[in-house]
């Protein structure tokens, strides 16, 4: 039997099968889970995600779209989630988003107003409009995880804007953690080491980024995103029942080194 036989919930940011929620959704699945995805509108978008997915061995997916920015297509996902599932365990976040103008190194002074609000709203607030509707449907409590990144407590070159909205969703976390925890629902962040995404691929200086992990961290490689899906596992399952408002680094120990 699977750690997650039985848990029900909803996965955000499949876009292809680099995606790392793919591979999050990949390891619950396999671990007995049944999820939900959601997507950016758009008829290619759909035919994407479902290609991904059908391609990844789940045939018939059910999925949503969604603009999570707008809260009626959020009130739209989470009331069709109840109406199938009535009620949900988990909730994963794996969505951000910044202009790329402005993921380049040396001008994060230069960020207008509207690309600074949007980059806070997509890739932190969205997690705690997600989390006040979804704990409406975890009656027995569950677990909410979102992805962040490094560059949320160091200045990474290139990083900019998205450091920025990646330590307001850590923090978002944490008061989520506080309030939510009475209720049995546990909420936690996954800081994953670079891995090659679309949405990585925008930031300057990517590349000089993967070969610094390899060159620097304890285990001298970059991760894979199958990794991440293996530590979502831990945090959505029992296993880490008593786990709630913490950040876990999967970066090959990059974040403990200092020089």
């Amino acid at each position: 039997m699977g750690l997650l036989e039985g848990r029900k919930g909803l996965v955000f940011g499949v876009a292809n099968d680099r995606s790392i929620a793919w591979h999050i959704a990949k390891n619950l699945i396999d671990h007995g889970a049944t999820c939900g995805f959601v997507h950016l509108p758009g008829e290619k978008m759909e035919r994407r995600v479902r290609k991904t997915l059908q391609a990844g061995g789940v045939s018939d997916p059910w999925l949503l779209p969604c603009d999570a920015s707008i809260d009626e297509d959020l009130d739209s996902v989470f009331a069709a989630t109840a109406e199938k599932f009535d009620a949900i365990d988990f909730v994963i976040h794996s969505i951000a988003f910044a202009d790329r103008e402005y993921l380049k190194t040396g001008n994060f002074s230069q960020t207008p107003r509207d690309v600074f609000s949007g980059a806070l709203d997509v890739s932190a607030y969205t997690l705690v409009a997600m989390a006040n509707r979804a704990a409406h449907i975890m009656p027995k409590g569950g677990s909410i995880l979102a992805m962040t990144y490094y560059g949320s407590e160091k200045v990474i070159p290139g990083y900019n804007v998205m450091g920025v909205a990646k330590a307001a969703l850590e923090a978002s976390t944490r008061y989520l953690a506080a309030e939510l925890g009475e209720k049995g629902i546990r909420v936690n962040t996954v800081s994953a080491g670079p891995v090659r995404t679309l949405s990585a691929m925008a930031v300057g200086g990517i590349d000089d980024m993967f070969e610094w992990v390899e060159k620097k961290s304890p285990l001298k490689r970059n991760v894979e995103a199958d990794e991440v899906g293996k530590t979502a596992v831990y945090l959505v399952s029992d296993l880490s029942s008593g786990v709630t408002g913490e950040n876990i680094f999967v970066d090959s120990g990059y974040n403990i080194v200092g020089l």
